[in-house]
């Protein structure tokens, strides 16, 4: 049985429906600014990067505040994915697959961090952290020098380990299929 409180939220909802019903349309369409919030995707090449810069030095202070906990003391393993290491183990008979061993653009590491990440507050951090904390875990993973800064120019740049252990889908596509 419905209470009358139910009752008259359902009624305002189908009155709102039934408003919307004769203009054809349902909300509004968004807003610039409110699209230009979601737009944050990054592709291989660097498109899509924001401005800002950070160092390995103020990724290390992030990560040990914000990722540590999930992820281990420097990336090597906690409750969460490891981060570091594994380099040359993708053909082995246990491979361990980090952002040093596997993802193949570091650009496309800065675009998975911030949208997902801190786990508890994805993007809540500053364009600037982010940038900081590809730096340092590159540098976990012997990519980048320690005194290395990255941002829009030079995160494309990164020569990743795996760059060329993916295959394109159009490739994929022409491969052959064994049964």
């Amino acid at each position: 049985m419905c209470s009358v409180k139910t009752l008259v939220a359902l009624g305002a909802v189908v009155l709102s429906l039934s408003a919307h019903a004769d203009t054809g349309s349902f909300g509004r369409a968004a807003t610039k600014a409110e699209i230009a919030l979601w737009n944050i995707d990054v592709l291989p090449d660097g498109r899509g990067l924001p401005e800002g810069s950070g160092t390995v030095a103020e990724g290390e202070k992030l990560f040990a505040t914000h990722c540590m906990a999930c992820h281990g003391p420097g990336g090597e393993g906690g409750f969460k994915d490891r981060l570091v290491g594994g380099v040359g183990s993708l053909n082995s008979d246990h491979p361990i697959k980090t952002v040093g061993s596997y993802w193949p653009y570091a650009t496309t590491v800065y675009d998975y961090i911030h949208r997902a990440m801190p786990y508890q507050a994805p993007g809540s951090l500053s364009d600037s952290d982010y940038y900081a904390l590809v730096a340092y875990l590159l540098n976990r993973n012997a990519i980048v020098p320690d005194n290395a800064r990255l941002d829009k120019h030079s995160l494309p740049a990164v020569k990743m380990p795996n760059r060329d252990g993916f295959v394109p889908e159009a490739e994929f596509r022409t491969i052959p299929v064994r049964r």
